[in-house]
């Protein structure tokens, strides 16, 4: 590494520092003067240092809940920003890895650093809005240099200012140092023995064509077979070739990083020397044993062998024969030849001059090989399992466990990823350069107020510390982002003031939306939908995917098709759109069980919004925020209850999944906040005093039948079901993320206990001395302001040609008033075919299961009313 580069890289300690631009676009953070209130823990008494730690852990509470910081390290974290202690450089240092281009960040510091042992500071070497980038580069001083050099943007510049370092201190190349390294190798041959080969290292020396001719090489080292002369100053091929041409038994040399490369030295040098199996690290097509050993490590400085019969092939175990540019494998490359081999890598190589068959049927000779390593797509074709088919001894291939392949039928197995590596041309500017390879380092927030979030993101660079921390699939640090604000005893009330006024205001300006946005639908009773049976008498012919459908429909006035061309009726689980509809050539006037923008009702986020602005904030719906929306109110929510003492635990739930599927409960608003991470969410008011049956959480499923949505032509079935929890029902904290104590669904996880809702009727009017008709009553008005809403805000979903029926769930609380929970599009509806029940309205006559679907096309389609009751 030149002088310049080092200086660059011990100055890692200072470069770490705090660097803010005066055209800094965001707000600084607030230095303390010496006359501020918040004092530096060293200069203060134990029991204010004790005090301020305590103010630092209550502001930073939810930051430092959501940034995973071990509670071990709070408070050394809170001395290093305390008093801004930026010692990473004296724990790491960076070095560069491929080639120069890109740097990574190593344990410099004596001993290992123990698990949660120790935190460091990474600072913002850059922030700015994109827009004020390239100004900010062009004239802020000094930060394009950083920036150029952090990024690996600056190699010319840098490699141009060591070489005018080396010649202003006299330390360029000469010809003393070079023939000290040869004279010690000459030394060492002698002690060898004459015939000993010669493996001469002279990198980076300085070293140019006058030079090279006068080291004499030929004749000092007549069995020199391996020549490194990696980052000289080689120019002339000729001259090349008059210093080493006599070196006819060279079997490698390597010229990388000389100037000769530019000029096209590669054929001189191939037909002067017509023995070398590896030239600047590729095989030629002499490569042979002498080149399969440099690889598998049994050749080197200290055993250059000469002879291939000195060569043994045979103790060669593992070989990564990985870009080195071969064409076509050594002849030598046999399973005879390497008879222990186990391990393989030819990733990086065209192996085009041969066949994958014919590779294939090569390393399957290979009958003892365990690992391999190889591009697919590549040299072996497109399919992991075909290879591992002609190689069944394998226990690994690209470092994948063989049977787990095999096991998920997986057939692509990418190739290894190549290091991101910044490019730029040398007429570009270091500004220019900069702009084009900062997004392989940006990161990006976006900063609030009380009214909104901005809309214009802020980017930022992390200092030289953070930037060289690069992936590992096996890591051992984390970073983690942090806002600190370090004047805690004058920010505290700040603090606290904006989370209960300025998100408490969010919140009452929210709930006054909502009482001012509620527009009352008014209830129409007309019916306006007949019998769509024709009139000669003809069977209506339904396409369905639904195999209770095709099971249980027995209607004579229906007959199913397995043709949705020729379909009356598509009653099909998936969602029938345009797409689907040019595929299948389906048609306008067909029926279908879906409305148009029913996501309206079923997307819980939608759900929410459509109640929210026809009803305003209805007792039915518990609280609830989409929390790509609404995060603020929800704060001011949560920070409202938390204040006044009231219960302040909530349920996350995914928009558009059902069965519970990601769904949590929590009752940590740093937990919220990282939750909204695994996707889309709402947060709705977790009903923490439900009623329950014996002990137990409980819900209810119901089905409705929509023929019309304007007007609303809406029927309840009277079939339906208790859900009910496994594990009795408790709020201790523990138990949480236990599914079967707080969900219900248990037909898909858990054991199910079936129980036939009349006998649960029974037993809960018993255990809790109340009239079940009068709580349907209140489900039923319910259930009809739900639909009403959709009527009301989104009048659109009518289609003639639409009918459906929806699952809707209800909870009850502890006063058994009803709560909406969700609905569902197409519900599965196995439990209402599987079992006969007793109706407890309408006829409160048997219902048989397997009448159901006959039942629900019958209401739908031919105007009936038997087992269902209207709700408009």
């Amino acid at each position: 590494m030149g002088q310049g580069v080092r200086r660059f890289y011990q100055s890692l300690a200072q470069a770490s520092k705090p660097f803010f631009s005066p055209a800094h676009p965001v707000r600084r953070r607030r230095r303390r003067s010496p006359g501020a209130i918040a004092m530096s823990p060293a200069a203060a008494s134990p029991d204010d240092r004790i005090r301020s730690y305590e103010d630092f852990a209550r502001v930073h509470a939810y930051l430092l809940a959501a940034s995973g910081i071990p509670p071990s390290l709070h408070q050394r974290l809170y001395r290093k920003l305390a008093d801004e202690v930026f010692d990473g450089g004296e724990a790491f240092s960076v070095e560069p890895c491929e080639g120069g281009r890109q740097r990574r960040l190593v344990l410099a510091a004596e001993g290992t650093l123990g698990r949660e042992s120790d935190v460091f500071l990474v600072d913002h070497a850059w922030s700015f809005r994109l827009s004020d980038a390239l100004k900010q580069l062009r004239e802020v001083p000094g930060l394009a240099e950083r920036m150029a050099a952090l990024m690996c943007v600056d190699l010319d510049e840098r490699t141009e200012l060591e070489e005018a370092d080396e010649q202003d201190n006299g330390n360029g190349g000469s010809l003393e140092s070079a023939l000290e390294v040869v004279e010690k190798e000459r030394t060492r041959i002698q002690e060898k023995g004459s015939d000993f080969a010669a493996w001469l290292e002279l990198e980076e020396l300085g070293i140019d064509d006058d030079m090279l001719i006068a080291l004499d090489l030929s004749s000092k080292f007549p069995n020199m077979v391996a020549l490194n002369l990696w980052g000289n100053k080689l120019q002339d091929p000729e001259k090349i070739m008059k210093g080493i041409g006599e070196c006819r038994r060279l079997k490698a040399l390597w010229l990388n990083e000389n100037p000769a490369l530019k000029e096209g030295v590669d054929k001189v040098i191939l037909d002067g020397l017509p023995e070398l199996e590896i030239y600047n690290s590729h095989f030629t097509r002499k490569a042979g044993e002498w080149a399969l050993g440099f690889c598998g490590d049994i050749i080197g400085a200290d055993n250059p062998c000469s002879s291939a019969e000195s060569i043994p092939l045979e103790n060669i175990v593992s070989l990564d024969l990985s870009d080195r540019c071969i064409h076509k494998l050594p002849v030598v490359f046999s399973p005879r030849k390497l008879s222990s081999l186990l391990s393989l890598n030819i990733r990086g190589n065209p192996l085009d001059q041969m066949s994958s068959d014919d590779l294939l049927k090569l390393i399957s000779g290979f009958t003892q090989l365990q690992e391999l390593e190889v591009d697919i797509p590549g040299s072996l074709g497109n399919s992991a399992i075909s290879i591992l088919e002609c190689l069944p001894n394998l226990s690994l291939l690209n470092g994948i466990n063989v049977a787990s392949i095999i096991e998920s039928g997986k057939h692509i197995i990418d190739s290894a990823l190549k290091p991101r590596l910044p490019e730029w041309s040398p007429q570009e500017s270091l500004p220019e350069r900069v702009i084009g390879a900062m997004w392989l380092y940006l990161m990006t927030y976006r900063l609030a107020d009380e009214e909104k979030i901005d809309e214009t993101p802020v980017w930022y660079v992390m200092d030289e510390l953070g930037s060289a921390m690069r992936h590992s699939d096996d890591a051992n640090f984390r970073i983690a982002p942090f806002l600190f604000m370090p004047d805690v005893t004058q920010f505290c009330g700040l603090f606290m003031m904006f989370i209960l006024e300025k998100s408490a205001l969010e919140f009452r300006k929210y709930k006054e939306q909502l009482q001012s946005s509620s527009i009352c639908p008014s209830r129409k009773v007309t019916s306006v939908t007949k019998s769509i049976r024709p009139s000669d008498g003809h069977a209506l012919r339904v396409f369905t995917d639904i195999p209770q459908v095709e099971e249980f429909l027995t209607r004579p006035e229906f007959v199913l098709t397995s043709d949705p061309k020729e379909a009356d009726i598509i009653w099909v689980s998936m969602q029938v759109d345009s797409e689907l509809k040019n595929a299948l050539g389906l048609t306008d006037q067909q029926y279908t069980n879906q409305f148009p923008f029913e996501a309206c009702l079923v997307m819980k986020h939608h759900l929410a919004e459509t109640i929210h602005k026809a009803w305003g904030s209805p007792e039915w719906l518990q609280p609830t925020y989409n929390l790509e929306t609404h995060l603020s109110p929800l704060i001011g929510d949560y920070c409202v209850r938390k204040r006044d003492g009231m219960d302040n635990l909530w349920i996350m739930k995914p928009w558009n999944m059902a069965r519970t599927i990601d769904t949590t409960v929590a009752g940590d608003l740093s937990a919220i906040i990282r939750l909204m991470e695994t996707g889309p969410k709402i947060c709705q008011k977790y009903i923490e005093c439900p009623a329950l049956f014996q002990g137990r959480k409980f819900d209810l499923r119901y089905i409705v039948f929509v023929r019309s949505i304007c007007p609303l032509e809406i029927f309840l079935s009277d079939v339906f079901w208790v859900r009910l929890a496994n594990n009795q029902y408790t709020l201790e904290k523990t138990s949480f993320f236990e599914y079967e104590t707080h969900f219900t669904v248990m037909n898909y996880i858990g054991r199910m206990n079936h129980m036939n809702t009349p006998e649960f009727v029974k037993e809960f009017e018993k255990e809790h001395q109340v009239k079940w008709l009068e709580i349907h009553g209140r489900i039923r008005d319910m259930i009809r302001c739900v639909f009403e809403s959709a009527t009301a805000v989104h009048p659109e979903m009518q289609n003639p040609f639409s009918r459906a029926i929806y699952g809707v769930d209800v909870m009850l609380d502890n006063k058994f008033n009803p709560k909406i929970l969700e609905v569902t599009y197409c519900p599965d509806c196995t439990r209402a075919c599987k079992y006969d029940t007793q109706a407890l309205v309408g006829s409160q006559g048997v219902i048989r299961g397997t009448e159901f679907f006959n039942t629900v096309f019958g209401c739908l389609f031919l105007d009936e009313l038997k087992d269902v009751s209207p709700l408009y």
